[in-house]
């Protein structure tokens, strides 16, 4: 699968940024897609995910900010982005892996096959 991140930008806290990972290969359908984030000079880390049959998990310093979702019609994921806050300055990436993945998979990076290049997020204070 071949992905391609997008949406990234510069807003202000409390601001909202809708991030956009379109896909290609015909196993998107079926793929756990996730997105993690690296902030500058620290390690990338797991931010949401979504099963192939729509059940999502977060981590717990987005919940209730942030929502992903996906659209396979169009082979493309969504990240939805509310209330953003300084610290959620990073390079957003999105990645698949193959089938569903089971909970204590997701959080991993070497879960996932492929990735995209990533898109800058930057909120200002």
């Amino acid at each position: 699968v071949l992905l391609q991140a997008s949406g990234g930008g510069l807003v202000q806290a409390g601001g909202s940024l809708r991030l956009s990972c379109a896909a290609s290969g015909r196993t998107f359908s079926r793929s756990t897609v996730a997105w993690f984030r690296q902030a500058a000079g620290k390690a990338r880390e797991f931010v949401t995910a979504i099963r192939s049959h729509g059940a999502t998990s977060s981590a717990d310093s987005v919940k209730g900010r942030f929502t992903i979702a996906r659209d396979n019609a169009k082979n493309t994921v969504y990240l939805q982005m509310n209330t953003l806050k300084p610290e959620d300055t990073a390079v957003y990436y999105c990645a698949a892996g193959a089938g569903s993945l089971i909970s204590s998979s997701l959080r991993r990076l070497a879960s996932y096959d492929d990735w995209g290049q990533g898109t800058q997020v930057t909120v200002s204070s």
